[in-house]
């Protein structure tokens, strides 16, 4: 049996406290469903990083070119919405950067 990479070990210790943490968007206009959106896309990356250990092919290149782009329009629907959404950003952000991180298998 392989020990865990570091990296697999702080993505879900941060996933975990990130899902059992409340929301605080709801979606109630476009900024909140800009939020939502982006924390729903790096949740269904994590949640196949953690079950394989990495990232594929397909999902490395899905985040490429998503840090390619850039967040601009999460990170300003953050600022604009105040605490606790920059907080709330700022642990999905984290958690992008970890995967970033993970080996492609």
């Amino acid at each position: 049996m392989t020990a865990e990479p570091d990296e697999i070990r702080r993505l879900r210790r941060l996933w975990d406290e990130h899902i059992h943490a409340p929301s605080p968007v709801a979606g109630r206009n476009s900024l909140e469903q800009e939020v939502a959106l982006y924390a729903s896309w790096v949740g269904s990356m994590v949640e196949v990083a953690i079950a394989r250990g990495s990232l594929d092919a397909h999902r490395s290149t899905m985040l490429e070119t998503r840090r390619r782009e850039g967040n601009e329009r999460v990170f300003r629907a953050a600022g604009d919405l105040g605490e606790p959404v920059r907080s709330y950003v700022a642990r999905l952000f984290a958690i992008e950067d970890l995967l970033a991180q993970l080996p492609v298998r």
